[in-house]
């Protein structure tokens, strides 16, 4: 499916949860946010049939993410649904790793082929500041067991704050990865041999965003994905209100009207949080 600017349209994130188990400065407030009713969240068998129907529009990509995908019960039987679907081609996962160590090789054997893995710090101090409470033992043990079960490539994902106020050296990070924190997340990816991506930190209501270094993410011209919130709402752009109702539309009606309705460039987002649209 072509959008109103001619871009092809092939890839859907797919929010399977607004929850998630840190609470990361940059996403949530510390005492977190309101969580969708059980209700109103997208039972497995819709999530599917939304699939299905990007699937026969030729829709290739789908990305589940969260909040922390791992943190809903039975993702793994997701996965395996997913992949089952003749026509998907790249099936992956965003996730925080925390939760990965014990599921990676489930979620291989489902038919996950890749992940993404959100790592802003090594030092366990440093982390733990950043997603108020988290270990980063947890989040590296999960990198290694994705490794181990051959979810490759893993790639890292490295939310920065600032532009550089020193040079990055030898290890060419680019604009936005400024402090010691992006690179020693940038030389643990390398020792690992992992992809590494840096996000500079968004601001959904303000409409503040950029291009993400080692990634065709946050470059509009170029932009090729529809989100799917884990309430059942097809949004067209991150940084735009809009949004199409699968429940009451159909699944190939919203995305029909979301491919239609997509924007040229991204404007403000100020009815929702990065949680619970699923970034």
């Amino acid at each position: 499916m072509k959008d109103p600017f001619g871009r092809e349209i092939t890839y859907l994130r797919v929010s399977v949860t607004d929850r998630c188990n840190l609470r990361c400065r940059y996403c949530m407030p510390a005492e977190g946010l309101k969580m969708l009713r059980h209700e109103d969240i997208l039972s497995y068998e819709e999530i599917v049939d939304v699939v299905r129907a990007a699937v026969e529009f030729g829709f290739r990509k789908i990305r589940l993410t969260g909040g922390e995908p791992l943190v809903r019960r039975g993702v793994v039987g997701l996965v395996d649904m997913l992949a089952r679907i003749d026509g998907v081609e790249d099936l992956a996962m965003t996730t925080n790793g925390t939760l990965l160590a014990g599921q990676a090789a489930a979620l291989k054997a489902a038919g996950l082929r890749r992940v993404n893995v959100s790592l802003d710090a090594i030092d366990p101090a440093r982390y733990e500041q950043i997603t108020r409470g988290g270990s980063v033992a947890d989040a590296i043990a999960g990198i290694d067991a994705a490794i181990a079960a051959r979810l490759a490539p893993v790639k890292i994902n490295c939310v920065v704050a600032q532009p550089p106020d020193e040079p990055a050296g030898d290890l060419d990070l680019g604009f936005e990865a400024a402090g010691p924190d992006a690179r020693a997340v940038a030389a643990f990816a390398a020792d690992r041999g992992c992809q590494v991506r840096f996000i500079r930190e968004m601001n959904l209501a303000g409409g503040q965003f950029s291009t993400i270094r080692g990634s065709m993410g946050g470059h509009c011209p170029s932009c090729d994905r529809l989100r799917l919130t884990s309430d059942g709402f097809i949004r067209p752009c991150l940084f735009s209100n809009l949004k199409f109702d699968v429940r009451k539309l159909g699944p190939r009606q919203a995305i029909r009207l979301a491919v239609a309705a997509k924007p040229q460039a991204g404007l403000t987002c100020d009815d929702r949080t990065m949680n619970g649209i699923g970034g």
